[in-house]
């Protein structure tokens, strides 16, 4: 990667991220040409290779920022010591919807990097997501306390089923166009609530 790209502008390099998560969340690797990720960028293709070597390296690229900036829009919601896994899970998902704001189409496209299996790119987006999308992985900033949900359930089973509902609607929400982040987020709230309602121990 040319490190002249993070000389640019924040707006220009914005631009060729979004442009990248928007072709890449609308087709598999194989079928995203970098030329029209440089011409949702308003740049040259010959330009776009200047800042990446090839595709795969922005790729990659793209994926590691999606990682990065989640992560970093989670901290910006924080969470206080008091806070539960359910409280934690909807301060994440309004993080998620704040983040889709500025970047409106990265959602999908990492949703697409976890079922890519074109083998240009899929060790390493494997070695990516395998440090953040795990419960192993998760358990803790969760703060997943057996004791506080029905005895007997299986924990791993719960968070992969919050998990895929979160991402799911999303999807769905995205691919027909009509995602409101403000009816998203009341959805959200709405889910927590049922969740809580099967998946905790009565008090």
């Amino acid at each position: 990667m040319n490190e002249k790209f993070f000389s640019l502008s924040e707006e220009k390099q914005l631009a060729i991220i979004n442009a990248g998560y928007r072709v890449f969340s609308q087709n598999s690797y194989r079928k995203s040409p970098m030329s029209e990720i440089a011409a949702e960028a308003d740049i040259s293709k010959s330009l776009l290779f200047y800042y990446f070597r090839n595709k795969s390296e922005l790729y990659l690229y793209l994926l590691d920022t999606a990682v990065e900036t989640t992560y970093r829009y989670m901290q910006e919601y924080g969470s206080s010591d008091d806070d539960g896994f359910f409280d934690i899970i909807y301060k994440g998902i309004k993080a998620k919807v704040a983040m889709m704001k500025k970047h409106p189409d990265i959602t999908v496209f990492t949703l697409k990097c976890y079922y890519e299996t074109d083998p240009e790119v899929c060790d390493e987006i494997r070695k990516i997501i395998g440090r953040t999308a795990s419960f192993e992985a998760n358990a803790e900033f969760f703060r997943i306390d057996p004791d506080k949900f029905v005895e007997g359930l299986d924990l791993q089973m719960m968070y992969t089923d919050i998990y895929l509902a979160t991402e799911g609607y999303l999807w769905e929400k995205t691919q027909r166009g009509i995602l409101n982040v403000e009816e998203a987020e009341n959805d959200f709230k709405k889910m927590i609530d049922f969740w809580k309602k099967i998946y905790l121990r009565k008090e």
